[in-house]
């Protein structure tokens, strides 16, 4: 399956309540599919993943899945590998592919990353994309350890958030096969440079249009107007990560009206007076 190249990592909504807002996120969902987004993620970091049940990401998948005509990829794993097995099962049954972070907190050894990302793949009939961000796991998922997970056929890509374009080159060279998608929004016009295919993105929630734009003409071969436009939207790129994501993108999704509740899950918590002050700015010529 193509998953296309821009693929939006969704924000999720919540009530005043602190429940999910499950109309917030069909209209979230429709809005980004309407605003350049081939793809969503839902459930992964700048969903909130870790503060979401079980219950609560499948009845998001099964919502946002039903609602909206592109295909919709789960955040199913966790650092512990018997029970990534079991959600993925049944994220599978839903979602038509399966995002797969990077075991945290436990800096397993890449043996272990192996053995962890082929178990659950060898368990489910989806699509599985690798998820490699250690600023937030602490652990490199190595390209040697790439290549291995290579030979299995339902892993098709690597989200790759090390901030490493050599890294990525590697990649691209030793497993052709796969689909590289930066997970920085700075670097996406970069990484397609080296033979990236696109972005996981956060900055989609608000430009995904220009986004689609910018790597339109970077496949065209009008190199220049992408990267005029790649300088255009960088400050917004680096904006969003003033403070930890997804707390910039929820308050301009809210600012903007996207949006009806600016409510976040402990620990995050919101910008600060300062913060929201700089992304108003960041985003008042945006049109």
């Amino acid at each position: 399956m193509d998953f296309g190249r821009i693929l939006t990592a969704m924000v999720t909504p919540f009530n005043e309540d602190g429940s999910v807002d499950y109309e917030g996120a069909k209209k979230l969902a429709k809005y980004l599919v309407a605003n350049g987004s081939d793809a969503l993620v839902v459930s992964g970091t700048t969903g909130e993943a870790p503060t979401l049940t079980s219950e609560e990401k499948l009845q998001l998948f099964s919502e946002i899945k039903d609602t909206v005509d592109v295909p919709v990829i789960a955040g199913s794993s966790s650092n512990d590998t018997v029970s990534s097995i079991e959600f993925s099962k049944e994220a599978a049954k839903i979602a038509d592919g399966l995002l797969l972070v990077v075991p945290y907190y436990n800096k397993p050894t890449q043996e272990g990353l192996y053995l962890h990302f082929a178990s659950i793949a060898k368990e489910v009939d989806k699509p599985c994309i690798l998820y490699n961000v250690p600023g937030r796991t602490g652990k490199n998922l190595e390209v040697e350890t790439v290549e291995r997970l290579a030979e299995l056929p339902n892993i098709v890509g690597v989200k790759e958030a090390g901030g490493d374009l050599g890294q990525a080159a590697r990649i691209v060279s030793s497993c052709p096969r796969l689909r590289i998608y930066s997970g920085d929004d700075a670097l996406t016009l970069p990484m397609c440079a080296v033979g990236g295919y696109g972005v996981i993105s956060v900055a989609s929630h608000i430009v995904g249009s220009s986004m689609q734009r910018m790597l339109n003409f970077f496949e065209s071969g009008n190199v220049e107007r992408a990267a005029k436009l790649h300088r255009e939207l960088l400050p917004i790129f680096e904006g969003l990560f003033i403070t930890s994501n997804p707390i910039p993108v929820k308050y301009l999704l809210y600012h903007l009206g996207i949006i009806d509740n600016l409510v976040y899950r402990l620990p995050l918590t919101p910008p600060n007076a300062k913060e929201k002050e700089f992304l108003e700015k960041l985003v008042a010529n945006i049109k």
